[in-house]
């Protein structure tokens, strides 16, 4: 299982990003490895549709996570996130995606964010340059 990271779900779902195509090479290579998100990716890919008032690219992510699987964002992982945020120095959103996937249980995790990355190792997996 794969957790993709906003930045990495909104270069997927959004064409004009310079990054699009990487991530959709990306995705595609990975095969029938299952995608994960969080409820704080979701939040935070539908912030740009709802302030623009588009609906088109609301759909959009609306068909792209459910094709997804969507990870819960526990007690757990806030108790992970709270020890991640204090060892790498992550800002907090940072800290809660590292942790949902490290609890969710999944093998990597896609970003762009160079921070997020050398906070996660190995587990890390820079896609999109």
């Amino acid at each position: 299982m794969i957790y993709l990271d906003s930045c990495l779900v909104i270069y997927l779902v959004e064409p004009e990003s310079p990054a699009h195509p990487a991530v959709r090479e990306a995705v595609a290579g990975a095969g029938q490895a299952t995608l994960a998100v969080s409820g704080l990716v979701v939040m935070e890919c539908l912030v740009g549709p709802a302030r623009d008032s588009d609906e088109g690219l609301r759909d959009d992510y609306e068909r792209a996570f459910a094709a997804m699987s969507l990870l819960p964002l526990t007690r757990p992982v806030f108790e992970r996130a709270a020890l991640l945020r204090a060892e790498h120095r992550l800002k907090t959103p940072d800290a809660i995606h590292l942790a949902a996937a490290l609890e969710g249980g999944c093998d990597e995790l896609w970003t762009d964010d160079d921070r997020l990355s050398r906070a996660a190792g190995s587990f890390a997996r820079v896609v999109g340059r």
